[in-house]
């Protein structure tokens, strides 16, 4: 096929099967022949959904009129607001409404997490980790191991395998903590054979799911996941260092748990009673420590809104598309893909090993107005959003790793 029926043939797939691409601002392109950027980076920092800006603006609005009086008397009062996200965010995560909180930034929620979840006790010690877990997971349960006393270097099990690591490690094995979709390679781990594996060695089975929340479908509650903890920067289009989102199972939320607390941990209907004793709800509220921050957490209402609208059964069938299509155009070029083939093994990223992954990364965009991004040393990541990216950014992206490649 030629280039210029190449081209035409993703045209025409994106008629037949668009995605919501009007719905977001693309950044203009710096490089090559068309005006916007084939962005391939959401994995990374998602793209800024239109409404954003005027519904900020009703907050910032609301601040402007009523000051203090805003907590109450804002058309979406301050003080519940982040009860407007519960709901979404459960049905986007597959949790109840009382098992969901939005909160924080992703690395502080794995802490507060574990300052609950991972309680080192006897010969029951150790964390399992993926062998390329993102680093920040990686700081923080070595971080925690420190913390109890323990030495980082015993305590922490990397590992490439985590059913193999639970049979090897079961009776030592204080928690499990992995991410859901591998940040590096793409890959979803089999996230209800793990939980459940981990469950019955004895371990506390957490999820870090940044890369899986708002890519893949989850259903938390059903697979009896301990926690999890997700940011909302990247598939979730809120904003960079957007908020943050947090899942305890139903079954420890009424538990009697070591747990940091805070002002916003206690009970809201005796919040300004100024109560020296804190009196936490039987649901992931009393996760909380912090007042919210209500501008923060406008762009992430806006984003959940929009899932709710479009539907995560719809996004991962239009994603399992794109992915495979983009698949098959990098085939004929010869670049490694290490990411699982298996469609259900992976959600929609590709990730390539090639000699110089920056160089690439950085050719893509300034000669081709291809985003994506590296991971050092070898790694170039593009990711096919279902939400707004296209077919023919995908041809546009093979086609100029294909032109760099042989160049």
């Amino acid at each position: 096929m030629t280039q210029t029926a190449a081209e035409d043939d993703a045209r025409r797939r994106d008629a037949e099967d668009p995605g919501h691409r009007e719905l977001f601002h693309v950044p203009p392109a710096e490089g090559g022949d068309y005006p916007q950027t084939a962005y391939l980076a959401g994995n990374s920092l998602g793209l800024q959904p239109r409404a954003v800006r005027g519904e900020l603006l009703e907050e910032l609005d609301a601040w402007a009129r009523f000051g203090v009086e805003g907590h109450l008397e804002a058309e979406r009062p301050w003080l519940p607001y982040h009860e407007l996200l519960r709901e979404p965010a459960a049905r986007l995560v597959g949790g109840l409404p009382g098992e969901t909180v939005v909160m924080n930034s992703l690395t502080v929620n794995l802490h507060l997490l574990m300052v609950s979840f991972y309680r080192p006790a006897g010969a029951r010690t150790l964390i399992v980790v993926e062998d390329t877990a993102f680093p920040s997971d990686s700081y923080a349960v070595r971080s925690q191991a420190a913390f109890h006393g323990l030495d980082p270097d015993e305590t922490v099990v990397r590992t490439t395998d985590p059913l193999a690591a639970i049979r090897a490690h079961g009776d030592r094995i204080a928690l499990v903590l992995l991410g859901g979709v591998n940040y590096l390679t793409g890959e979803l781990l089999d996230i209800p054979a793990i939980t459940a594996a981990g469950q019955a060695a004895g371990a506390v089975v957490g999820w870090d799911l940044a890369h899986a929340a708002g890519n893949v479908p989850l259903r938390l509650h059903e697979w009896n996941v301990d926690f999890a903890a997700w940011c909302s920067y990247k598939y979730l289009n809120s904003g960079p260092g957007a908020l943050a989102g947090a899942f305890v199972h139903e079954r420890h939320t009424g538990a009697a748990l070591p747990r940091f607390e805070g002002w916003w941990s206690t009970e809201p209907a005796t919040r300004f009673e100024m109560a020296p004793v804190s009196r936490p709800p039987r649901t992931a509220d009393a996760w909380q420590v912090s007042n919210p921050p209500i501008l923060a957490m406008s762009p992430v209402r806006t984003s959940l809104a929009l899932f709710d609208a479009v539907g995560m059964p719809a996004l991962r069938a239009r994603s399992e598309r794109l992915t495979g299509y983009l698949e098959g155009l990098l085939d004929p070029i010869g670049v490694e893909v290490v990411t699982p083939r298996d469609p259900a093994r992976r959600g929609c990223q590709l990730s390539l090993r090639v000699p110089d992954a920056g160089g690439l990364s950085k050719a893509l965009r300034h000669r081709h107005g291809v985003i994506t991004d590296s991971r050092e040393p070898d790694i170039v990541r593009l990711a096919p959003v279902p939400l707004y990216s296209t077919y023919h950014d995908c041809w546009r992206a093979a086609a100029a790793i294909a032109h760099e490649v042989g160049s």
